[in-house]
């Protein structure tokens, strides 16, 4: 029996060790859905309830796995629908593969339906593009789009006309205008030169107090990192996209950087005399150590992302776990190291005890949104995938869930796009069916797109040999976030007609649907609530209606931020007097613990 284009497009996917593919159907890739059915379902067809969905969920897959997620969609409207999801994976530095319908040859041109321009579409987010015209294109287009999704680490887009999936499958000869292809993609590894190690060794063994940052990055050299750590006695944050690249039980690691971040980490960059970086981008270069304070060195796998965020002496371009190795032999262990470890330990501990005063002491009404992500952090299994959605329960993930064990998080780092969280927990669970997912969620994103989501985890859940995946929902009835940008950064009151959301139970969609929906209204049910959706015996929505004046302070907030959010409020606010007594009053814990010892 003859092959098809489809046919051979899906037993290359199966040769790159694809096993799902997320996606939605549609007269663009029927050609394909005919072959999924003639292969027995292999790679598995994944329907989710819409393609941007598809494309977080390949995205999820590829995060929590380390292997490229593939997703699929019909021409037009499909297409289209992929692109967030596409500019997520590009942003955030992840391997993810497209494989797109398109109108048949023969009507291009002619203003036919559905007929969109997919290369001016995709130009911008596809690190490789190239449309299929004729099957000896195969199988090296598809190798190329692998080889580059995993070597860029970014999206790459294969756009199959509709007639061209149904023809049959022809070699490439070995002729002129032919391009063979070979499916081996042997492991290979970057490291920078003896000279460059050389150099940054003598930065690095010249400081005293040297303070290390890690992003997802450096995800695969965790126990490189912790030599470097005590040999040292250096201090480690971590940007968002790789708090999971260390454990928060490590006495010297003082948690997350930034906006989001811990007082630990942002005292370890005022002080420091030394900064290496280690596999991040991060970009909010006023959190790191002043210009002319530090000596830096950075570790980057990308050149193109090296050298930009702080004027660093040495740029190592490698991978971080080989040039790691090359670096430590060349590093002279520090005095005093294990006191300087001492010292990180007691301010950690201080900020644990000034976030455990916030969460339980600040009223809120209902609920304290802090007290929520409190509350579940010791419930959470030590196996544990997280998904957290961009809104401000991003706040409450950076700083009160901490990570242990083999747990794993992310995040729409870069792009930091609502209604990510649903769908990635859901690849989540495809990469890792053995493992339970949590998804922390805001209303708005939940109404955006994460209650239709829910269908999807419904759909599937009889697949995972885990069943539990949680999603965590803080309704407050407002865009949060946004309310909040808007007081800090323009000196806006809230505005109700843009911010205000309709009070739309989660908890009883989910039990329409015939999962655990718990709702939880009072703080004396918090706990209760989180412990029943997590011994739930399959996918459960937890809704907590938490209080939208309590304000996410940040480390260290500056002048400019205090000005704005106090103009904002003497515009007439509508929150404006809950903002003030539980903002000072969360505070106030920082100082009753002496959790801070700034001036600011």
């Amino acid at each position: 029996m003859s092959q098809t284009v489809a046919d051979f497009v899906l037993s290359r996917l199966r040769a790159w060790d694809v096993d799902v593919v997320f996606g939605y159907p549609g007269d663009g890739i029927n050609g394909l859905l005919a072959a999924w059915g003639r292969a027995d379902n292999e790679p598995r067809f994944v329907q989710a309830r819409h393609e941007e969905m598809a494309a977080f969920q390949a995205v999820g897959y590829a995060k929590f796995s380390g292997r490229a997620g593939v997703c699929t969609a019909t021409s037009g409207p499909g297409a289209i629908h992929l692109l967030n999801g596409l500019y997520d994976a590009a942003l955030d530095h992840v391997p993810v593969v497209a494989v797109v319908g398109q109108t048949s040859r023969t009507a291009m041109g002619g203003a036919y339906q559905q007929e969109v321009d997919l290369h001016a579409l995709f130009k911008d987010v596809a690190a490789f593009l190239e449309t299929v015209n004729v099957p000896e294109q195969l199988p090296n287009v598809l190798d190329r789009a692998f080889r580059t999704a995993y070597g860029r680490r970014a999206p790459a887009v294969v756009v199959l006309p509709a007639d061209v999936q149904t023809l049959d499958h022809h070699e490439p000869e070995h002729a002129s205008l032919m391009v063979p292809s070979s499916r081996d993609d042997s492991a290979w590894t970057v490291t920078p030169t003896d000279d460059a190690l050389a150099r940054a060794a003598e930065v690095v063994n010249a400081g005293e107090k040297v303070a290390v940052l890690v992003g997802q990055g450096a995800a695969k050299a965790r126990a490189e990192i912790e030599d470097l750590a005590e040999l040292l006695g250096a201090g480690v944050a971590k940007a968002l996209l790789g708090k999971d690249v260390l454990p928060d039980t490590l006495p010297w690691v003082t948690g997350t950087i930034g906006l989001l971040g811990t007082r630990p980490s942002y005292e370890l960059m005022r002080e420091c005399d030394t900064l290496l970086t280690i596999g991040s981008s991060f970009p909010y270069s006023q959190f790191l150590p002043e210009f002319g304070q530090a000596r830096g060195v950075q570790i980057d796998i990308d050149p193109g992302l090296i050298g930009m965020r702080y004027p660093y002496e040495v740029n190592l371009v490698g991978d971080a776990t080989a040039t790691l190795r090359k670096l430590l032999p060349l590093l002279h262990r520090k005095e005093g190291a294990a006191q300087r470890h001492r010292e990180l330990a007691e301010r950690a501990e201080r900020w644990h005890e000034a976030l455990a005063r916030q969460a339980e002491l600040v009223d809120a009404d209902p609920i304290n949104p802090q007290y929520v992500a409190h509350a579940l952090d010791p419930l959470l299994p030590d196996d544990a995938i997280l998904a957290v959605d961009s809104a401000s329960v991003t706040n409450w993930y950076a700083r009160h869930i901490t990570m242990r064990g083999t747990m794993r998080g992310s995040l729409s780092g870069t792009l930091a796009s609502m209604g990510c969280a649903v769908p990635y927990a859901i690849g989540a669970k495809f990469a890792h069916p053995d493992r339970p997912a949590v998804a922390l969620v805001g209303d708005g994103a939940m109404q955006m797109n994460g209650m239709s989501e829910l269908i999807t985890a419904a759909k599937y859940r009889h697949t995972w040999e885990n069943p539990h995946l949680v999603v965590g929902v803080w309704n407050n009835r407002d865009l949060n976030q946004v309310t909040w940008e808007m007081r800090a950064m323009s000196g806006a009151p809230q505005f109700l007609p843009s911010q205000e959301l309709p009070d739309v139970s989660a908890a009883a969609f989910a039990r329409s649907l015939g999962l655990t929906g718990v709702r939880v209204e009072k703080p004396e049910d918090v706990e209760a609530g989180w412990r029943e959706a997590l011994a739930a015996p399959g996918p459960a929505v937890v809704e907590f209606l938490t209080d939208p004046a309590v304000p996410p302070i940040p480390p260290a907030a500056t002048w400019e931020q205090i000005e704005a959010t106090a103009k904002a409020l003497l515009k007439g606010d509508p929150d404006r007097a809950d903002v003030v007594k539980k903002g000072l009053k969360a505070k106030l814990q920082q100082y009753l613990t002496g959790g801070d010892q700034s001036k600011d």
